[in-house]
């Protein structure tokens, strides 16, 4: 599975953004697909997954309320909404698939990971 991030930007405080994480060769439907962020300096940390039937989804406490992961019909493409961006949401974000459930939030867990997008909020 090949997975590509795209959808990142400059955006002011309060903005929003959406994030795509298309894969190539297979469908996510038997995936935990996830979202991992960056920031310069500190260690990557887990964001969001959504289980490959969709019905399940994690976030981080910082998240809460205010990112929405999801995955199209097709579960070909997975998405990160992300509203009311602050500038400590400023990072370069990784989507990640997994084949097993389980440790959804680890990075090291995951099989396959896509190359990062920048999302930059300005104060």
């Amino acid at each position: 599975v090949q997975l590509q991030a795209s959808g990142g930007g400059l955006v002011q405080t309060g903005g929003s953004l959406r994030l795509s994480c298309a894969a190539s060769g297979r469908t996510f439907r038997t995936y935990v697909v996830g979202w991992f962020r960056q920031a310069p300096g500190k260690e990557r940390e887990f964001v969001a997954a959504i289980s490959g039937s969709g019905s399940s989804t994690y976030y981080a406490d910082f998240v809460k309320g205010r990112f929405t992961i999801s995955t199209d019909s097709a579960k070909s493409t997975m998405y990160l909404q992300m509203n009311s961006l602050k500038p400590e949401d400023t990072a370069v974000y990784y989507c990640a698939a997994k084949v097993y459930p389980g440790n959804y939030y680890d990075w090291g867990r995951y099989d396959y990971r896509g190359q990062g997008t920048q999302v930059t909020v300005s104060s």
